[in-house]
């Protein structure tokens, strides 16, 4: 007990000499004007072994990848996926219009195909992936929402 007290200060010293200026977690931002930068250095980065690149107007901009092997495996298993056309990774940005200039949207998912009917969107969830979102939309100019 005696030295959980001795550590409070310590403690205390760390998280006020901590940077401050770290982003909220979240996976949208407010920019003043049209955020072309992010859009080009989007594009830009999405061009991996099995990365593509593809873009809806000047509104939506996606990244699909393919996915390892074990990743595909557990996809198609657990979410009905059809084999013949397999699951990829989908980080989607969308960027709407308004009264402040424009508030861009991220979206990470996994696109499982199936033999019928629509793909199914199985959500990723991540802290730590909101947390650098944040950093890349505040690196571009934008404000974290």
């Amino acid at each position: 007990m005696l030295t959980t007290f001795r550590l409070l200060p310590v403690l205390g010293l760390i998280v006020a000499c901590a940077p401050q200026d770290v982003p909220p977690p979240s996976r949208s931002a407010q920019f003043d004007s049209y955020p072309q930068r992010l859009f080009d250095t989007f594009e830009i980065e999405c061009n991996g072994p099995g990365e593509e690149f593809s873009k809806t107007g000047s509104r939506v901009f996606e990244c699909a990848e393919l996915l390892p092997p074990e990743t595909t495996a557990y996809l198609i298993l657990n979410y009905d996926g059809y084999p013949q056309d397999l699951p990829k990774s989908i980080l989607r940005m969308v960027s709407t219009k308004n009264s402040t200039g424009y508030r861009v949207d991220a979206e990470l998912f996994f696109d499982v195909p199936q033999q019928k009917g629509a793909s199914v969107q199985v959500p990723v969830e991540s802290k730590a992936l909101d947390q650098a979102i944040s950093a890349l939309f505040q690196s571009m100019g934008g404000s974290p929402t």
